[in-house]
């Protein structure tokens, strides 16, 4: 087999992002919020547990701590009684009130808009950076989650072996206007067929295009 030129990788991840699009018109985040700031703490709730989990807290959270001061100002042993039911809650209260003061001490009480000021941010790593970026602020990020990681490996998409060297690669591959939605799309891909232990290649819209690496 001819080894795949970088133009047609690229065409062939627009056709996998085409077929995505339709199969899932409505991937978009789960996690509930109204505003950033709220976005910010459900993703800081999500490691290393269910959208579905965070969103069955948060309504009580943000009821009683709305904004970063009310957050800031929060006795930690209440905030992990209300999230108590999630994984790591303990050290997630504790996270989540430290951000908090962060933003209300050194950003005036706004979420910064700035990936670099992010990351600095108590519990934000870059793929929470990415989500607060894309889905709050709007920009085209692509934060790569563990259902990102594999599909766009397994699909070939990129050939990585850490997160970091996953998003670097697609944001080559990927047309720019495209990489929220292309981490969106493939979230739900992830989810509801290209499973990590038993994927459904035989129903899935972009199996003409997969390369199935490691199956």
């Amino acid at each position: 087999m001819a080894r795949e030129t970088v133009k047609d990788k690229k065409e062939r991840a627009v056709r996998i992002l085409d077929a995505l699009r339709k199969e899932y018109p409505e991937a978009q985040c789960a996690l509930d919020h109204v505003n950033v700031y709220q976005l910010l703490v459900a993703v800081t709730l999500s490691a290393q547990t269910t959208d579905v989990s965070v969103n069955k807290v948060t309504p009580a959270l943000f009821e009683k701590y709305p904004d970063p001061a009310a957050m800031a100002a929060a006795d930690q042993e209440d905030v992990a009684e209300i999230i108590r039911t999630i994984g790591l809650y303990k050290t997630k209260s504790k996270r989540i009130i430290d951000q908090a003061e962060m933003i209300v001490e050194k950003f005036s009480g706004e979420v910064p808009e700035d990936d670099d000021l992010l990351v600095k941010l108590p519990g934000v790593g870059r793929k929470t950076a990415n989500v607060v970026m894309s889905v709050g602020f709007g920009h085209q990020r692509i934060a790569v989650d563990t259902h990102v990681f594999r599909v766009s490996n397994r699909m070939g998409l990129v050939r990585a072996d850490n997160v970091e060297k996953t998003e670097e690669q697609l944001k080559k591959t990927l047309p720019e206007d495209r990489w929220t939605e292309a981490h969106h799309s493939l979230i739900f891909h992830g989810r509801y067929c290209c499973h990590a232990r038993k994927p459904e290649c035989e129903r899935c819209v972009a199996e003409a295009d997969c390369l199935k690496r490691g199956l």
